[in-house]
């Protein structure tokens, strides 16, 4: 009985390992295991606890690098790596933009500060980026996203100790300058991504972007102009939308719909391992969007109100810096799980036809 109940939590530890592994060896280990098991034992010892999990896991690391060479991987982050350099681009811009335009709507002695080398930095640097990688000069397009890393972590990492509310509200865009750099950096032949998308759907991509940016602008410059008298006259607002009139609050609302949607779209008409990928890889930012916008709000409000700097705890540092990596992790799992899943399928259905 005592050797039944060890070979079983044995077999639990084997668990760790690969079942590629575990299909040819797990037999061969588990008798030399028993063998070398002293009489009466029942539980596994404290060393070999350690070098089955151990071993198992530098196993499933070394299985899990080697998915990552897969084709599909290499085409997914070709991809994100031009579609998230395109919408960063078109964030510059829009940013550029609320510099050089003049708001209607403030006091004729109120003037937008003029943009600084930066904010034209970032809209040429992300441009090039683009072209770079459509080009197929992908370490060079690489190189400037990791500049533009870099850049975030130089110019506003330092805000973390007396403004910790900007550098936590732009934690989004540098996750996606992140993903960015790390997907032009993944291995993949030149041209790739214009091969996978087509020629139809990077120009879809690139005029959602510009049409984001426009209608941005357009509600700018058509916001009703400054009054100095005390006349009342409607208003209506949607976040950064402000109008005369409501229906065109809605064309303003229905652009930016019609741009998502042809976004999706193209994204959602690539081939499945590839589209899976894609939103494995854009996940980690989505994740921390959440966590920004909707654990950390009460904590944006206070600083806001309390006229000081408010620092994060050290429990909410952990989880922005762990909700990222965990959400891609479990996204790289669901998709093995999905694909195995889906090729499991496929072999059942051909074994009925050769029936």
């Amino acid at each position: 009985m005592s050797a039944a109940e060890l070979e079983r939590r044995y077999r639990r530890l084997l668990a760790v390992h690969p079942w590629e592994h575990r299909r040819t060896c797990e037999e061969e280990m588990i008798a030399v295991l028993l063998a070398d098991a002293r009489p009466g034992q029942t539980w596994p010892g404290f060393r070999d606890t350690v070098d089955l999990v151990g071993a198992g896991l530098r196993a499933r690391l070394r299985v899990g690098a080697r998915g990552f060479t897969e084709p599909a991987w290499a085409d997914a982050a070709a991809v994100t790596g031009v579609l998230v350099a395109l919408v960063l681009c078109a964030a510059a811009g829009r940013n550029l933009l609320d510099h050089l335009l003049v708001d209607p709507s403030r006091p004729p002695s109120v003037r937008p500060v003029a943009p600084d080398v930066v904010d034209w930095l970032r809209v040429a640097g992300w441009a090039a980026v683009t072209v770079a990688a459509l080009a197929g000069l992908r370490r060079v397009a690489a190189g400037l996203a990791w500049t533009g890393v870099g850049g975030w972590l130089v110019l506003v990492g330092p805000g973390v100790v007396d403004q910790p509310s900007y550098v936590v509200g732009t934690l989004p865009q540098f996750a996606l300058a992140l993903v960015a750099a790390a997907a032009l950096t993944a291995p993949a032949p030149a041209r790739r991504t214009v091969a996978v998308l087509g020629v139809r759907r990077l120009a879809v991509l690139v005029v959602a972007c510009l049409a984001v940016v426009s209608i941005l602008a357009v509600s700018r410059l058509a916001q009703p102009p400054f009054r100095e008298s005390a006349d009342e006259y409607p208003v209506y607002v949607l976040y950064d939308l402000e109008a005369r009139s409501e229906l065109v609050i809605w064309l303003y609302v229905a652009g930016f719909a019609a741009a998502a949607l042809a976004v999706l779209v193209a994204v959602a008409t690539l081939a499945g391992p590839v589209r899976r990928r894609i939103a494995v890889l854009l996940a980690p930012v989505a994740a921390l969007v959440l966590v920004t916008d909707a654990a950390l709000a009460g904590w944006s409000v206070s600083t806001v109100h309390m006229g000081h700097a408010i620092p994060l705890v050290p429990a909410q540092w952990v989880m922005l810096v762990l909700v990222p990596p965990v959400t891609f992790l479990a996204g790289v799992l669901l998709v093995r799980r999905r694909e195995e899943t889906l090729r499991m399928v496929a072999l059942g259905r051909a074994a009925d036809r050769e029936r």
